[in-house]
């Protein structure tokens, strides 16, 4: 790791552009359920472009809701809190940064990606029991670090793909061939400094190693999750490679071969409506 990089890459977080507070405030407590629901409501209702997307998500036929929702409000009561914190933070997270810094990084491709990994994440989640909303803002949020290297550099990130090119090697790889540091690195400093949850944090962490010594069990969903969504090609990447996938995470979910063509077909069906929705 290249220390000085590291301290110039804490420097070019400070200026990229912040989440709004509510949405910091819902990462934060992503662990618990501690907020007052009432006050949420109101903080959110005051970003119409926000509470807009927020609804249409809600509204979306992934959430099968019998009645149309019109307020942040109704969301909670007919979707729940975590539900509803869940939109709101995919809602936000894809409209903050922006894109075209670098001219070889397709952001659209990336937040195609990162919104299947979320889904395909979601759907592993109910079918292992595990927090669903939680999993799917850690999926969206696990590759976070790419774009926090792209925007801040995009000449030696467009050099880092380059690189990845030459060698038919992995983004990883590549990064850390160019920066010193990788996008776990940077993501996780993004977590950090937007004090996201520890859930999130580790999540960030520990995605392309599911069996490190104190990595959770979201980071094994969405090692999992991130590997079936390169193999579907559902970020519509040419030069898209499907990362080495750990055995011991594959197993660690306990799904049979049915299982898992099920969960293909649910996150295919899934992502294309909420891509819509989020990038349009």
């Amino acid at each position: 790791m290249n220390p000085l990089l590291l301290h110039d890459l804490l420097e070019h977080l400070r200026e990229l552009p912040s989440l709004p507070a509510v949405v910091m405030e819902l990462l934060a407590t992503m662990d618990g359920p501690d907020t007052d629901l009432g006050e949420l409501a109101k903080k959110v209702a005051q970003d119409q472009a926000l509470t807009a997307k927020a609804l249409r998500l809600a509204n979306s036929s992934a959430y099968g809701l019998q009645a149309k929702v019109t307020t942040i409000q109704q969301a909670i009561a007919f979707l729940g809190f975590d539900s509803t914190r869940k939109l709101i933070t995919a809602a936000a997270v894809t409209s903050n940064f922006p894109g075209g810094r670098c001219a070889g990084f397709d952001t659209q491709a990336f937040w195609r990606h990162s919104i299947a990994s979320a889904a395909c994440a979601s759907v592993l989640a109910r079918r292992t029991r595990f927090n669903q909303d939680v999993a799917f803002t850690a999926g969206l949020l696990h590759d976070i670090g790419r774009l926090v290297l792209a925007s801040s550099y995009p000449v030696l990130y467009q050099q880092a793909l380059d690189w990845r090119s030459a060698h038919d090697s992995s983004m990883l790889e590549a990064e850390r061939a160019i920066f010193g540091i990788d996008h776990v690195v940077a993501g996780v400093a993004l977590a950090e400094h937007w004090n996201f949850s520890d859930a999130m944090r580790l999540a960030i962490a520990n995605h392309h190693a599911p069996d490190a010594p104190g990595a959770s069990f979201l980071a094994t969903i969405i090692h999992v999750a991130d590997a079936i969504v390169h193999a579907l090609d559902l970020a519509c990447q040419e030069d898209d490679l499907v990362p080495a996938v750990s055995s011991a995470a594959w197993t660690a979910l306990g799904l049979d071969e049915e299982t898992y063509l099920q969960v293909f077909r649910e996150t295919e069906l899934q992502c294309e409506e909420i891509t819509l929705i989020l990038i349009g």
